[in-house]
């Protein structure tokens, strides 16, 4: 039972990305909740990994199925796996995504814009159109799709072009579906990340570039702190959704930055 008595206990997760760093963490915590917990990512040895670790770590159920976000194929055939073994979907966590080369933009290949894009927008845009088909269709019918944004859905950092672009878009994606989904009790909302501790954050410490020009070292929050977040969101009943929420350092260097 969490927020307003909205009872949680053996709802369907689904987590992209959920088998390492901040994914892990929002998977752990969904878990302890009483979510049923799917993890998707593309390396099955490390889901078997983590879905074995946290469901006992927790006393929870979790899953893992090996998918690529960026595949429509791949996406279609987790999502066909969901619906025969659970029957349903009621959370949906897009939180799989890459970071890109920090290089000028004009040195950025196309190879590398297609990857990002197909990570960090397109996979999300995939299992969203998924959820929604399934969520509709489900008695009862509805859920909640949470998009993992980054504070760079608003502010860019240096050379970061294909991420910062994705971010913005997941920001309309966002939007988007919490209209189109709104007639059908489908509810969609966003968390904007800063800096939470992860392989991808790890060189903060040492120095990353700034919009002035200068090197300088930048603080981390644990990812417990947004797991949380999304234990929160993710427990609110379907006639009640968080649009945006930001978590972050309160030292680092996000408002003003620039």
């Amino acid at each position: 039972m969490t927020n307003d008595g909205f009872d949680v206990k053996g709802r369907i997760a689904l987590v992209t990305g959920g088998g390492t760093g901040v994914g892990k963490a929002m998977s752990r915590a969904l878990c302890a909740e009483g979510w049923r917990v799917v993890i998707a990512g593309r390396r099955k040895d490390v889901l078997t990994a983590t879905a074995a670790e946290l469901a006992t770590e927790t006393g929870g159920e979790m899953t893992g199925i090996a998918a690529d976000v960026g595949d429509p194929q791949s996406v279609r055939a987790l999502f066909d796996e969901i619906e025969r073994t659970f029957g349903r979907l009621d959370l949906l966590v897009n939180n799989a995504g890459i970071s890109n080369s920090s290089v000028p933009l004009e040195d950025i290949s196309f190879e590398e814009w297609n990857r990002v894009v197909a990570a960090n927008l397109t996979g999300a845009f995939l299992c969203t159109q998924q959820a929604f088909r399934l969520m509709k269709a489900q008695d009862p019918r509805g859920g909640r799709i949470i998009n993992n944004g980054s504070i760079s859905a608003t502010t860019p950092r240096p050379n970061s072009a294909p991420y910062t672009a994705t971010k913005h878009a997941i920001s309309g994606l966002t939007k988007s579906s919490a209209l189109d989904g709104r007639p059908f009790d489908i509810a969609c909302g966003q968390i904007d990340i800063g800096n939470a501790a992860s392989d991808m954050t790890a060189k903060m410490s040492g120095g990353v570039l700034q919009a002035n020009g200068e090197m300088a070292s930048e603080p981390t929050i644990d990812p417990a702190h947004i797991a949380r977040a999304v234990v929160y969101m993710a427990g609110l009943p379907l006639d009640a959704n968080v649009l945006t929420m930001t978590v972050m350092a309160t030292q680092m260097p996000f408002v003003g930055r620039g």
